[in-house]
């Protein structure tokens, strides 16, 4: 069967119902890679650096036969575990893949060959996965118009967007896609979080449902996406400088709940932690909680006193959110709510924005 090269726009669309497989080596995949991709790839990572470092040294066509004598036997084994990729998705004797590599090069085609040969329909991304990250990149700044949600910590805005997500609205969840919530308190359940890259690969993939663009190349959006207010750092991750002054000039919905509130949420979520990732936690902030606050902390924290050293921890978040919203000058909705309730507060919120 022939292979058809296609662009990323085409690509995209293909894999919403195709698999698409990563002819990379495992670490290049690893690092970063098309959301909802499958890891194919051709050449192990000491495969690779094998046949890289004789195209350098010797030349193309000795590299050619070294990949060629590791990509011969296992050509039976490539075509099973495509068969078996398929036999799991929903539509019965489908037989069309997506295929690329990192440039669209000799990795990705010859694993297309193969496949085309044995009699799958293939579609073979034209530029590989550089194309995609130039795509991904070109997401990230466009112009979209987002809600914000703001207020101090422990004011469950994440509840707020789940309960926004389960009415089916525009809602992009950061903190979700970096796998970190945001404050020194963001890891304690020890996640690892994704490559800057990969992370940029999600956030492009996320915003895709909620925007079109025409043959014209012209940008439409039908409604605002909510997203909640963020510094421009997320634990390791850094938001696009594009994407997060968008961010920085949308309209704002500032929840204002009274502390002691707060607190017993941030004890709930928090409390149960082991003490010492608790200890470790507060220890990377001492620079800016300071040397007193920092020791009263830990001190209540090892006299079981939880709601006394998250006190502590609070009133320092609720200073730095406190400066950073004062050098806001977007337009500005403030909420009162009694407490921490989603569903109520959610109401709130839409009622706000409605009127």
């Amino acid at each position: 069967m022939p292979i058809h090269k296609v662009t990323i726009h085409e690509f995209l669309k293909l894999g919403k119902q195709f698999p698409i497989l990563d002819a990379r080596s495992p670490s290049e995949y690893a690092y970063a890679h098309i959301p909802g991709a499958f890891s194919f790839p051709i050449f192990t990572d000491e495969q690779r650096k094998e046949i890289g470092t004789c195209y350098k040294q010797v030349g193309r066509q000795q590299a050619i036969k070294i990949g060629l004598n590791y990509f011969g036997p296992n050509m039976a084994g490539f075509v099973e575990q495509v068969e078996s990729i398929l036999s799991k998705y929903p539509y019965a004797n489908e037989t069309t893949v997506l295929v690329h590599c990192w440039r669209g090069g000799m990795r990705s085609g010859a694993m297309a060959w193969l496949l085309s040969f044995y009699g799958f329909n293939v579609y073979l991304l034209e530029g590989g996965y550089k194309q995609y990250r130039k795509w991904a990149l070109e997401q990230l700044n466009l112009p979209f118009n987002f809600y914000t949600l703001g207020g101090y910590t422990g004011s469950g805005k994440t509840d707020i967007l789940e309960k926004l997500v389960q009415q089916q609205m525009p809602v992009i969840n950061l903190e979700g896609l970096a796998k970190h919530k945001g404050s020194t308190f963001g890891n304690m359940d020890m996640i690892e979080q994704p490559a800057q890259e990969y992370f940029e690969n999600l956030l492009a993939n996320a915003l895709q449902p909620f925007y079109s663009i025409n043959e014209n190349g012209e940008f439409s959006q039908p409604s605002p996406i909510w997203i909640e207010s963020e510094s421009r750092r997320i634990g390791l991750i850094n938001l696009t400088e594009h994407f997060y002054a968008n961010m920085l000039r949308s309209p704002i919905v500032v929840l204002d709940i009274p502390f002691e509130k707060r607190l017993n949420y941030i004890v709930s979520d928090y409390g149960n932690f082991e003490k010492e990732k608790l200890i470790n936690a507060i220890v990377r902030i001492q620079k800016r909680l300071g040397g007193l606050d920092t020791k009263l902390a830990i001190q209540a924290l090892l006299e079981d006193d939880i709601h006394a050293c998250f006190r502590i921890l609070l009133t320092y978040y609720d200073k730095q959110y406190k400066q950073y919203s004062e050098q806001s000058t977007r337009k500005t909705y403030r909420l009162k709510c009694l407490e921490v309730n989603a569903e109520a507060n959610l109401k709130a919120v839409l009622t706000t924005i409605i009127n």
